[in-house]
């Protein structure tokens, strides 16, 4: 498909949650281009993908600063220069912390600022159009997290608030500090726990939904053969991942 024929292509619009953010109903997860499923990509390639996408209307753009950590919000700076910033919805998140192999989630207020204003320089913007919690901190009360949101939000650093891998409850919680305009979660023919509290709950109260990994990571879109081909490089390489693989083949659903 060539760039002009991407501009012309069709991608519904739609209402993100009840807060007014809007969005297109199909997204650009960034995070495989830079971290976690294989090496890093050439970065000339990906910011070509990033432009090709918004040019064929995929304007919902999602980083987090843990992809990398931090390349892949680097490479999304780079990737909305010239004009593209104005055409995308740019989500990024904070709150989960890597050093080396250690992984620590963080949700006090002094970090969530820190987090903020290191990926608003990284991505070269303003403003961050949708900034989740990334994972919640059990040693810190949601609500505490989300004053400090709230502030953020006030002072023009953030439009709108999400959150990710967040239970009914605490949702309910945050929601009650600031509205949480969307929930990102796993959601996928063989990922539907949420539906029996999670999606109901952002239902009832106005959430939009934001499902990642809706093809099982690229196992129910390539099938068995995926695993055999994953470098070692790439984290699906896991034992949970090796027994889906067994799982599938073994019972012919993949076939």
């Amino acid at each position: 498909m060539t760039s002009s024929a991407a501009a012309g292509a069709a991608v519904p619009r739609i209402k993100l949650g009840s807060q007014g953010l809007e969005v297109s109903a199909q997204g650009l997860g960034c995070m495989g281009m830079s971290a976690f499923y294989g090496p890093p990509k050439p970065e000339p390639d990906m910011i070509d993908l990033i432009r090709f996408a918004v040019d064929a209307g995929v304007t919902f753009l999602d980083t987090s600063d843990v992809y990398g950590p931090f390349t892949n919000e680097l490479l999304l700076g780079k990737a909305l220069k010239g004009g593209v910033r104005e055409r995308v919805e740019l989500a990024t998140k904070f709150g989960v912390k890597m050093e080396g192999y250690t992984m620590e989630v963080r949700g006090d207020p002094a970090y969530v600022r820190a987090s903020c204003e290191a990926s608003l320089k990284r991505l070269d913007v303003g403003c961050i159009d949708l900034y989740y919690q990334h994972s919640i901190d059990t040693r810190v009360p949601v609500e505490i997290t989300m004053g400090e949101l709230k502030k953020l939000v006030e002072e023009g650093k953030i439009k709108y608030v999400g959150l990710s891998e967040a239970s009914a409850s605490t949702i309910r919680r945050a929601h009650a500090v600031h509205p949480i305009t969307a929930v990102q979660l796993e959601w996928s023919l063989w990922s539907r726990d949420v539906e029996d509290d999670i999606i109901p709950t952002c239902r009832e109260l106005g959430i939009g939904i934001v499902a990642y990994s809706p093809l099982g990571r690229g196992f129910l879109s390539s099938g068995p053969k995926l695993v055999e081909n994953l470098t070692d490089e790439d984290f699906r390489k896991v034992r949970v991942f090796q027994e889906a693989y067994e799982l599938f083949s073994c019972s012919g659903l993949m076939q």
